[in-house]
């Protein structure tokens, strides 16, 4: 029973595996084939490049890089002193930069690669918004009583009544204003010329009109109900009174406002405020009135912020000669951000933002691109500024820039918008010695960021020379000078606890 148990099993492992076998075999061709089409869309360079010529041949590598330190170079494969796999370098028929891609034309059409200038033009840019309308309060009046009496007669029914400048607004039956005319009579019957400037200043300072003053004059007669007439052109807003009451001085009546121009009140987000400047145009439009516009001009900026939306107010001032627009009406405001002067610039297609890096892919040569570090500026509907990284004339890719980016950002140096510095031969670390080959004069430590260098924290191989007692500290936190070898390696120099002092 044992016997034909065990037979039944190595038969089901013979059928398993002769069909995973057919099947490699017939999936095997096509994914080699896929593999091999998207490593020859890439031209041969360092890094992640290709090991095969246009047309299939394999060919030999120049030599070998460290990935983190491109002037550590072997001629044959191995680890870089920071323990890392060397990369192999193919002839590219130059010597490009690190970093740059070679893309044979009929890839180059495939991708849909397309590129554009860096160019030096204005920012063309606006800002949209939504705002409300209201009045222009410069022309806001207030109107109140001078003197005591009763209103005979009101022009104005209810708020929102038009009243034009010089028309009747209301007559008062005031017995302070009889007392005042019967004092200027007395004083042009008596001939004073004195008491009669006097009489008429008084006059005019309780609201009383050139032209009633003038009849009065004339007639010789006190005018029981003087006429008070409207001193702007305006809406009627906040009536207060009606006929037959009696008001006191001070007391207020209604308001006038005029609404040609009105104000536009609207708010932009506290990112956008560095684009709106005091005079820009602003383009007015209501779905109220389909197919209308208005041209304004930005008046004032509110010097505060809304501390929950993180807006800020300002005031757009628009000429409304058909009264079209009204108080409280919505409206959408569209606030011409256009650059004063011209700045350098690209397609915001060309950016690639990372999060840590803004870079473009660059083209520097016939079929040659290298991914490059940029510094990005203001940003309108189709541009991006560029602060740092570009001059004019550079040409940038605009469309399947990413794929070459992934390519090239893998040995890119990034170092095209600032000069790399000089580091220097030796530094400083701290560390833990973890472990000692005295036999071949190498220590293994876990190091912390060496600054100077640029290194981040890591483990890694450092020899030393017959004189320093490194294996006396082993398992303990050290503080230890190295030096960069010719040959690339790296040498201690002096170590010493990290608790003493540096000499």
């Amino acid at each position: 029973m044992k016997s034909l148990t065990k037979a039944v099993f190595l038969l089901l492992c013979v059928v398993s595996g002769a069909a995973t076998l057919g099947l490699s075999l017939s999936a095997g061709p096509h994914i080699v084939t896929a593999i091999k089409d998207w490593k020859t869309m890439l031209g041969p360079d360092t890094g992640a490049m290709t090991d095969t010529t246009d047309s299939g041949a394999s060919r030999e590598p120049l030599y070998w890089v460290a990935p983190m330190d491109p002037k550590y170079r072997r001629d044959k494969p191995g680890k870089s002193p920071m323990g890392m796999d060397l990369v192999p370098v193919y002839d590219d028929g130059g010597d490009a930069p690190a970093g740059t891609v070679k893309i044979s034309p009929e890839v180059i059409n495939n991708l849909g690669v397309r590129t554009a200038a860096v160019e030096l033009a204005r920012m063309n840019d606006e800002v949209g918004a939504t705002g409300i309308v209201g009045f222009d309060m410069t022309q806001h009046h207030a109107v109140h009583a001078r003197v005591s009496g009763w209103i005979t007669r009101l022009n104005a029914q209810s708020d929102g009544d038009r009243i034009k400048r010089y028309d009747r607004l209301y007559d008062i039956h005031s017995p302070e204003l009889i007392a005042a005319q019967e004092e200027m009579l007395v004083a042009l019957n008596a001939n004073d010329v004195r008491l009669v400037e006097a009489s008429v200043d008084k006059l005019r300072n309780l609201g009383v009109s050139q032209g009633s003053i003038k009849r009065i004059r004339e007639n010789r007669k006190v005018i029981n109900n003087i006429t008070v007439y409207a001193p702007v052109e305006g809406v009627v807003g906040s009536l207060a009174v009606g006929e037959g009451a009696y008001v006191t001085p001070g007391t207020r009546l209604m308001t006038l406002t005029g609404m040609d121009p009105v104000w536009v009140e609207t708010e932009v987000f506290e990112s956008q405020l560095g684009k709106v400047k005091l005079g820009s145009e602003v383009l007015i439009t209501t779905p109220s009135l389909p197919g209308q516009s208005w041209l304004g001009k930005v008046d004032y900026l509110y010097p505060e912020l809304d501390a929950t939306t993180r807006t800020a107010k300002l005031r757009v001032v628009v000429e409304n000669p058909h009264e079209e627009l009204l108080p409280q009406m919505y409206v959408r405001a569209k606030i011409d951000a256009t650059a004063e002067h011209e700045t350098l610039s690209i397609h915001r297609e060309a950016l690639i933002s990372t999060g840590s890096m803004d870079r473009v892919v660059l083209v520097t040569g016939s079929g040659q691109y290298k991914s490059i570090k940029v510094e990005p500026g203001r940003r309108s509907r189709d541009r991006i500024e560029i602060l740092k990284g570009l001059t004019e004339g550079d040409e940038v890719v605009v469309s399947a820039q990413f794929l070459i980016d992934s390519e090239s950002s893998i040995s890119s140096d990034f170092m095209r918008m600032e000069p790399m510095a000089e580091q220097p031969e030796t530094a400083w670390a701290t560390g833990t010695v973890l472990e000692v080959y005295a036999d071949e004069s190498i220590a293994l430590i876990q190091h912390d960021p060496v600054t100077e260098w640029q290194w981040p924290a890591m483990e890694m191989e450092f020899s030393y020379g017959d004189n320093l007692p490194v294996e006396s500290f082993t398992s303990e936190s050290v503080r230890f000078n190295m030096r960069k070898l010719e040959s690339g390696a790296i040498q201690i120099e002096a170590i010493e606890s990290a608790g003493s002092d540096r000499q």
